[in-house]
């Protein structure tokens, strides 16, 4: 197996120009870089990682945390990060740990704190359990995904005016009787996102002057969350909605099935918004609010490698636009 010793004898360099040339550490001319990364490549050299980080001084792996693994967002979004990660030549550690849970306190009162990492993405961080700040203590670089506060660096998707557009494309149909599906009705101090879609709802119906008509059926922001909150609201047929506003696609999927098992027709008898466009949306014929996950977890690992280089540079975000994408879930309520 070849040494650095046999790519700097190769490029005619030293060992220390061969090593600052392949770590990025220090200064190399361009000519003698080339040759080096040249001879590496003809020898298939592969730094070792303990050599890379006492050269360059870092750990070359970026924790990320998430609270599930088996949902259509994140598992999109840890793809997009992956990629990014790998093209930036960084390890990805994944913390996969659900919300309110005994390891997750621990995660961030003992095993980050000790933990030597490059830099954290962190998604899905709960307000209540004040993690952003306790990551913040942790004086690493952090890149959030949702959550934003000032002098910390995140990506997310605009989601109230994610819910705006889709409540607003309901009311220019006619609509006039509209229920936002799905969401906590704690969601201002445990999910962010769900908080921020409730209030783009809200103020979409206060600004069409249907404020008193607002209704909310809470349920977890999943298809059976979705089904049994739909289930809860349509069941009474004196005060049925004729459209929901879903939290997020797969509570909107579970809406629909709601409906059809109660018997009654989408999109003539409920028209039915999403926000993600997820997966299964064009399955469902739903009708929604598109992000795109993937290529917030790219951003995010853009933002995590300027925050690295930039150091001490003030807190940015990032927000990527979102699109209403028409199907047959909605339309014009019946006369």
């Amino acid at each position: 197996m070849s040494t650095i010793a046999d790519v700097a004898q190769r490029a005619g360099v030293s060992k220390a120009t061969a090593s600052r040339a392949l770590s990025g550490g220090g200064y190399v001319s361009e000519a003698a870089r080339n040759r080096v990364q040249a001879a590496a490549r003809d020898l298939h050299y592969v730094a070792h990682s303990s050599a890379t980080t006492l050269a360059t001084g870092r750990s070359l792996s970026v924790g990320v945390i998430m609270p599930a693994l088996d949902r259509w967002f994140f598992s999109e979004l840890l793809a997009g990060i992956q990629e990014g990660l790998l093209d930036a030549g960084q390890d990805l550690v994944l913390y996969g740990i659900g919300e309110g849970t005994a390891a997750r306190a621990r995660l961030f009162s003992e095993v980050l704190p000790r933990r030597r990492l490059d830099g954290i993405i962190a998604v899905g961080i709960q307000p209540s359990a004040h993690e952003l700040e306790r990551l913040v203590q942790v004086a690493t670089p952090l890149v959030s995904v949702g959550a934003f506060s000032e002098g910390t660096d995140a990506v997310s998707i605009d989601d109230e005016a994610a819910a705006r557009i889709a409540t607003e494309h309901l009311i220019d149909l006619g609509h006039r009787d509209v229920a936002f599906l799905g969401g906590r009705d704690d969601a201002a101090t445990h999910a962010y996102g769900d908080a921020r879609r409730l209030r783009g709802y809200r103020a979409a119906m206060d600004a069409a002057g249907l404020a008193s008509l607002t209704r909310h059926a809470p349920g977890e922001a999943t298809m059976p969350g979705g089904y049994e909150a739909g289930v809860r609201m349509l069941g009474d047929r004196t005060r049925r909605p004729t459209a929901f506003v879903a939290v997020c696609d797969e509570a909107a999927i579970g809406g629909i099935i709601a409906a059809r098992r109660l018997g009654l027709s989408v999109p003539a008898e409920l028209s039915v918004v999403g926000i993600d466009d997820h997966l299964h949306s064009g399955m469902f014929s739903l009708t929604t609010v598109r992000q795109q996950p993937r290529q917030q977890g790219l951003a995010a690992v853009e933002l995590l490698r300027r925050r690295m280089d930039a150091g001490d540079a003030g807190g940015a975000q990032h927000t990527l636009a979102s699109e209403l994408v028409v199907r047959s879930s909605t339309a014009a309520p019946r006369v």
